[in-house]
């Protein structure tokens, strides 16, 4: 039977079938705060909403031990001081597990009608949760609102599209005949019934929690399991509205709300984390944040299927240019991008020492290092400005990897601190930028330097760059890779190097479009194919393995021949 959600949503899903095939570019989501989409009061409604958080207990009618938890701090300075209810682990996994039969019986059609009505009403919430986002995060408003709101609810909505795309290559019921010669033929009669995993858990990272944790959500409910979500300690608003949401669709439709709860905790939760982890109750996990905690989950949650995002090293290679100020534009504004706090921001650039080519000649390393510090101090000058840019930092962690990185090389542009004209308390810094030679510090660029961090690194020819690029993707993980080249070789080149690294790659970004950014419905976001992620976002792999097909078969015995004429029975 078809569920009224489905048909509600049905022709968005159409759409969004046709986008993954298509790849080019579609959104059913507005990514501009327009009164005209979103409403003329909706920014104002959407900042009262969140503000009315403050101070508060965050109301949620789940299991929960009648205490409360939260710490979240504002990188931007504001007060929060919002509490959570406080649930007992194995409270919310029974009650996951209980709501889990009623949940699986639906169907596939409900599971994927209901994820899309959530999402309805999340992009109607996108203001609360975008400011919610922003000072969870330290992301500036328009971009918290985007990638908080729009851009993840379409990573929401290619993970159900996705699990769609596989449950109805599953018929229901299917009739089998095998012809047997001269004797009546083998007849079968199957049925096939896609079974759940069973409890999910998603564990929310600080930097994007709903961009990183919707894909793990919804392509846990439109396969049709429950989920726990765990958000980071420091990030909890945006996933518990999110929850919330969920919740009032779920009842609304006539599920039981636990079939998607929240599990907040407060800071330092490692030990828990593990606890829950390795549970046998635990089907499935979604992980988002540091190469430590992600391999640990993939060495030890035997019992589960985890899907990891971890640390990278992101890389860009200049051999040549067209326009050396453009380029340097470019990657000044991924470099200064929220602060270099993204998982595709860039790290090592890396130039020859000899220099490159461009069509007023040749510049030298030191000329090609020095435009680069150029556009980004350009870019950061007027504070004013530059914190839409920046945003705030995340955490005190990071500013203390800013003061520890100085020592690492020469200083090409120091990071500044800047006063928010409108939160005077953010932590605000700009990029640093440091110049390393290949010779004598690979220790030091081979991992990650979470925040504004990056390297420029001289080194013998675009072919060690290319090298360096690929086999650090290979061996340490990399979301991203970037290269600025007029030679078609050199790209050729570039393009086996991205393989090797099993990283995607840019070439001679110079406008509007920067590396640190990918699209949904067209750009795979990881590759699973080095250590920086063991999944994309997202493809038929990414969903395909959240269910599984039991089969039933009958022996249907043949019907008897029709007498022929003249004879007797």
């Amino acid at each position: 039977m078809t569920h009224s959600l489905f048909t509600k949503h049905e022709a968005m899903l159409d759409k969004a079938l046709s986008a993954i095939e298509t790849r080019g570019y579609w959104s059913p989501f507005a990514e501009m705060p327009s009164p005209k989409v979103y409403g003329e009061t909706a920014s104002a409604d959407g900042e009262a909403a969140f503000k009315a958080h403050l101070g508060k207990t965050f109301e949620l009618d789940q299991p929960s031990t009648g205490e409360t938890v939260g710490a979240e701090r504002s990188p931007f300075g504001v007060a929060l001081d919002i509490k959570y209810p406080k649930a007992d682990s194995d409270a919310l996994i029974q009650a996951s597990i209980q709501a889990q039969k009623q949940w699986r019986a639906a169907g596939p059609q409900a599971w994927v009608g209901v994820s899309l009505e959530i999402l309805s009403r999340l992009n109607r919430a996108s203001f609360e949760i975008g400011y919610s986002v922003m000072h969870t995060t330290g992301q500036a408003f328009m971009m918290a609102f985007q990638a908080g709101g729009p851009h993840a609810q379409d990573r929401a909505l290619e993970a159900v599209v996705y699990a769609w795309d596989q449950l109805r290559r599953i018929p229901a019921e299917a009739h089998w005949e095998k012809p047997q010669g001269k004797n009546p033929p083998l007849a079968m009669q199957k049925r096939y019934s896609i079974v759940p995993r069973g409890a999910g858990l998603v564990l929310g990272c600080c930097t994007f929690p709903t961009w990183n944790g919707y894909p793990g959500l919804f392509a846990d409910l439109a396969t049709g399991n429950t989920v726990i979500v765990k958000p980071h300690p420091g990030a909890i608003l945006p996933l518990a509205i999110t929850v919330r949401i969920a919740r009032d669709v779920l009842r609304e439709a006539g599920f039981d709300p636990n079939v998607v709860t929240l599990l907040a905790t407060e800071p330092n939760d490692g030990p828990f984390v593990q606890q829950l982890a390795v549970r046998s109750e635990i089907k499935l996990i979604d992980f988002t944040g540091s190469t430590q905690n992600g391999t640990w989950l993939e060495r030890n949650a035997h019992q589960a299927q985890v899907f990891t995002e971890k640390a990278g090293v992101n890389q860009i290679v200049i051999d040549s240019v067209d326009d050396m100020k453009a380029a340097a534009r470019n990657i000044a504004f991924s470099l200064a991008l929220y602060s270099g706090q993204m998982c595709t921001a860039p790290q090592n650039i890396y130039v020859p020492r000899d220099g490159i080519r461009t069509p007023d000649g040749q510049l030298t390393f030191d000329e090609v290092a020095k435009a680069l510090a150029g556009a980004v101090e350009k870019l950061t000058s007027d504070a004013a400005r530059a914190v839409e840019l920046t945003g705030a930092i995340q955490n005190e962690g990071i500013v203390a990897r800013i003061a520890a990185a100085r020592a690492l090389g020469d200083v090409l542009l120091d990071s500044q601190t800047l006063t928010h004209p409108a939160f005077p308390e953010a932590r605000v810094h700009t990029p640093l930028l440091l110049k390393l030679d290949a010779r004598d510090h690979e220790t030091t660029f081979t991992r990650e330097w979470f925040g504004p961090i990056a390297f420029v690194i001289a080194t013998d020819s675009t072919t060690q760059s290319l090298d360096l690029a690929g086999s650090i993707a290979q061996e340490h993980g990399a979301l991203t890779l970037s290269v600025y080249s007029t030679d078609d070789a050199a790209i050729d080149a570039a393009h086996e190097a991205a393989i090797r690294g099993g990283v995607a790659l840019s070439i001679n970004l110079t406008g509007g479009v920067f590396v640190n950014q990918s699209a949904a419905f067209s750009d795979f976001h990881g590759t699973g194919a080095n250590p920086a992620a063991n999944a994309a976002l997202a493809d038929a792999a990414f969903v395909a393995n959240r269910f599984r097909v039991v089969q039933s078969r009958v022996h249907v015995a043949p019907k008897a021949a029709p007498a022929e004429a003249g004879q007797t029975a």
